[in-house]
C-alpha cells in the first residue's frame, strides 16, 4: 500500500480514525457512498480550485487525507500524489478506490503522524481539508513550489460553540491561516465557511 508506519501503535488519533472509517471498510459499496467527513471520494472544493490555479508541474501532497477524492482528482489528472494519514483503514480504502480508477501507480500513500512526519521534496499543489495543528502548517509551508497553490480548511474558534470538547489547538485562531504564511505568498481566498470551517486558498510567487 505504501509506506506504513508501524510505530503508530496505540496512538489515540490513530485508533479514533481507523474506529470510525472502519465501519466503510467492511463494505465497498458504503465506501463509495459515503459523504463528508466520513470519507466521500468527492474532491473537496479547495482541491478543485488549487488544481484549477493552473498550478506547475509537479506533485501533490494532501495531508491528513483520509479517503480522498481529492488525491484520486489529482491523479486522474496525471499528477503525483502523496497522501498522508495517522490512520492506514482510511489509507486502505483510498487504495481500494485508486486500483478500481486505474490511477493507483500514480499515488504513494504514508501512515504517519502528521506531528513528526515531513515532506521532503517541494509540491506544486498542497493540501489539508480536515486537520489544524500550527507547527505542521508553518512545517509544510516551505514544501510549496515556486508559483505552486496551498489549500487548507479546518474549524475555527467558533465551532466550539457546537462543539465545545473541540480542543482549541486544533482550531484557526482569528486571521489564520493566511496571516502565518510567508511573505511570497498571496491570498486568493479565506472565508468562513459553514460548520464552524475556514475555507483558504493561497500561491506562492
Amino acid at each position: 500500500m505504501g509506506e506504513l508506519g508501524g510505530e503508530l501503535g496505540g496512538h489515540p488519533d490513530r485508533l479514533r480514525w481507523n474506529a470510525k472509517y472502519a465501519k466503510y471498510a467492511k463494505n465497498a459499496k458504503n465506501a463509495e457512498k459515503q459523504d463528508g467527513a466520513g470519507g466521500s471520494f468527492r474532491a473537496h472544493p479547495v482541491a478543485e480550485a488549487a488544481l484549477a490555479l493552473s498550478p506547475p508541474e509537479g506533485p501533490v501532497l494532501d495531508l491528513a487525507c483520509g479517503p480522498s477524492g481529492s488525491a484520486l482528482l489529482a491523479a486522474s489528472n496525471g499528477r503525483r500524489v502523496t497522501a498522508v494519514d495517522v490512520s492506514e483503514v482510511a489509507l486502505d480504502l483510498l487504495d481500494r478506490e485508486a486500483r478500481r480508477r486505474g490511477v493507483r501507480e500514480l499515488l504513494t500513500l504514508v501512515h504517519a503522524d502528521l506531528g513528526t512526519w515531513r515532506a521532503e521534496e517541494p509540491f506544486a499543489v498542497v493540501l489539508c481539508t480536515g486537520f489544524w495543528d500550527r507547527a505542521v502548517f508553518e512545517g509544510v509551508v516551505d514544501a510549496v513550489a515556486p508559483g505552486g497553490a496551498l489549500g487548507w480548511e479546518a474549524f475555527t474558534l467558533d465551532a466550539r460553540a457546537e462543539r465545545p470538547r473541540l480542543p482549541a489547538r486544533w482550531c484557526l485562531e482569528a486571521g489564520q491561516p493566511a496571516s502565518l504564511l510567508p511573505r511570497d505568498f498571496a491570498v486568493v481566498l479565506q472565508e468562513d465557511v459553514a460548520g464552524g470551517k475556514r475555507r483558504t486558498l493561497a500561491r506562492r510567487t
